[in-house]
């Protein structure tokens, strides 16, 4: 039996303590909800980690300086429709003075608001259109707002991301609920404070900072960083945690409690990595690219990337078409070392190249597998005992459509 129960239509209000609401500001032309606020009711431990773009933005470079400066975080703010990306100085006094306009609205420091953004780049955030969202959502936060903040912070989405899990430590429950958006422009690199996407997860465990920013980098990688949709990296990527010790279960580092907490952890963050990719913009399908028997993880790393980012790949995965020779060739230009003579390829388990040549398989063999909305694509360079694994999409029309026609 599983030591991690998932919690019906979950989502960051499912932990105790914790309030959200969803309302429309005005930052979307259609009308839609376009600003989010998720509040705790005691300040909690936090941590984050962020887009590796240089041209971070202003709402990524002041939350990076919460996680390194503030040991506390009690509320985030997170508008849908301006990135506030490539802003200058100007953008980071909006970063600021948004966090201000919260703080004072509820009744907090503004050192205690994390601030986060999604939409266009390049254009200043309209600071009335913050002072509307904050004056709203705090009208109407509520402990099932959950559901609504989710909604409030997707751009291109089809459905909102949220969901919460609960485990048993010493004989009483935690929780941990989480909201994610992102449909283009994703193939995060997340790193530390030293994603567009965006997750805002919640927990009521007792956890000191170090630990979550610990556990928040390693299933990162292992999560939001092993998805992509377009081979972008958006200038906003955020993945942020507050832990506000509402259930009185302290998480002591090295601790059985801890690798329950962080495996329970992984299982939402990829859950919901998971559902970004099956949401990509215009997407049908969700490819596993798996390489084994690497001699580096390194290696195995380049060659799934290569694989799950190629254009001609992924186009073919929308046409239905197995056509193992796009993947060979992605294998090949990925700068993994390996022997070409001894790399077998699978589609779902059937072979079609086996020691560097075509494996006789007939395409129409393959066809059940590559019409299916999911399915793998293994790579075995029989060289070592190392490996990688990334989840990829199609490209469709759809996806050229939505681009082309982008204005938030």
């Amino acid at each position: 039996m599983s030591r991690i129960h998932r919690i019906e239509r979950g989502s960051v209000t499912s932990v105790p303590g914790f309030l959200a609401a969803g309302v429309t500001a005005g930052f979307k032309r259609s009308g839609a909800p376009d600003f989010a606020l998720i509040f705790s009711e005691t300040p909690a431990n936090f941590a984050g980690v962020f887009t590796s773009c240089k041209f971070a933005a202003a709402p990524v470079r002041y939350d990076r300086d919460l996680v390194l400066h503030q040991p506390k975080l009690q509320a985030a703010i997170i508008n849908s429709g301006n990135a506030n990306a490539c802003t200058g100085e100007a953008g980071l006094r909006a970063a600021r003075r948004s966090a201000e306009i919260a703080g004072r609205a509820l009744g907090i420091s503004p050192d205690l608001v994390a601030v986060a953004s999604t939409g266009r780049i390049g254009v200043q955030m309209p600071m009335e259109l913050i002072g509307r969202g904050v004056e709203l959502a705090v009208q109407t936060l509520s402990r099932d707002g959950g559901e609504k903040a989710a909604q409030a912070i997707m751009t291109t989405d089809t459905v909102p991301k949220a969901a919460a899990v609960g485990i048993e430590v010493g004989g009483k429950r935690v929780t941990i609920g989480a909201m994610t958006k992102g449909a283009g422009m994703i193939d995060p690199k997340l790193v530390g404070p030293h994603a567009t996407m965006l997750c805002f997860i919640a927990t009521d465990a007792k956890i000191g900072n170090d630990a979550l920013q610990t556990m928040l980098e390693c299933n990162a990688e292992k999560s939001f960083n092993r998805i992509t949709v377009d081979g972008d990296m958006s200038t906003n990527d955020t993945v942020m945690i507050l832990a506000n010790g509402k259930s009185g279960v302290e998480i002591r580092p090295g601790s059985e409690d801890e690798a329950l907490f962080q495996e329970a952890l992984l299982a939402l963050m990829q859950d919901l990595a998971r559902r970004m990719v099956g949401d990509g913009e215009g997407s049908t399908k969700l490819v596993t690219i798996e390489v084994v028997g690497a001699k580096t993880e390194a290696d195995a790393k380049k060659a799934a990337e290569a694989v799950a980012n190629s254009l001609l790949c992924k186009t073919a995965w929308f046409g239905n078409d197995p056509n193992w020779g796009r993947v060979v060739a992605a294998l090949g230009y990925s700068g993994a070392e390996f022997d070409p003579e001894r790399c077998d390829v699978f589609f779902g388990g059937i072979p079609v190249v086996l020691s560097g040549g075509d494996a006789g398989t007939e395409e129409a063999d393959l066809l059940a597998t590559v019409k299916a909305p999911e399915f793998t694509i293994r790579c075995d360079f029989h060289d070592g005992d190392c490996s990688y694994w990334v989840w990829s999409s199609d490209i469709s029309y759809e996806y050229v459509k939505i681009n082309a026609d982008y204005h938030t």
